[in-house]
């Protein structure tokens, strides 16, 4: 297991969570149609549910989302993008994050599990497509 991300924690953890909330709330803010009015309810709802929730979570997560990326950045070509590197990969990064997301949502109040398990059906469609933006934010702040 690499450690090539672990000094985004130590340098600058905050600016990479708010960059990374910013992603989230941009990608929910970007969903169309029946799909993405059920996205922003589930948002809206577990928002309500725990304020700051969003925040908090990918504060905690940090570190296993970093985790689950590193074998990403250390494969990732010279001159490449690390979203598009991500995007290019898109199935096996997002399956990597969102076993994080579904390992932390078995220990989760009933509440916020309930509006996960609603959602994680259409889950990995919205993380191969937060990818770019997700890349982008580590990328940032990783170099």
């Amino acid at each position: 297991m690499s450690d090539s991300l672990t000094p985004l924690l130590e340098n600058n953890r905050q600016a990479v969570v708010a960059d990374l909330v910013g992603v989230i709330e941009a990608e929910v803010a970007d969903q169309k149609g029946l799909s993405g009015t059920a996205v922003k309810a589930g948002f809206a709802a577990a928002q309500k549910v725990k304020p700051g929730v969003v925040h908090h979570a990918t504060d905690v997560l940090l570190p296993d989302f970093l985790t689950a990326l590193a074998p990403f950045w250390d494969s990732k070509p010279a001159g490449v993008a690390f979203g598009d590197h991500l995007a290019a990969n898109g199935d096996a990064a997002a399956e990597a994050l969102l076993t994080v997301t579904d390992d932390q949502a078995e220990s989760a109040k009933p509440a916020l599990a309930k509006i996960y398990g609603s959602l994680r059906g259409k889950a990995k469609t919205y993380v191969v497509a937060a990818l770019p933006r997700v890349g982008a934010a580590i990328e940032r702040h990783a170099a």
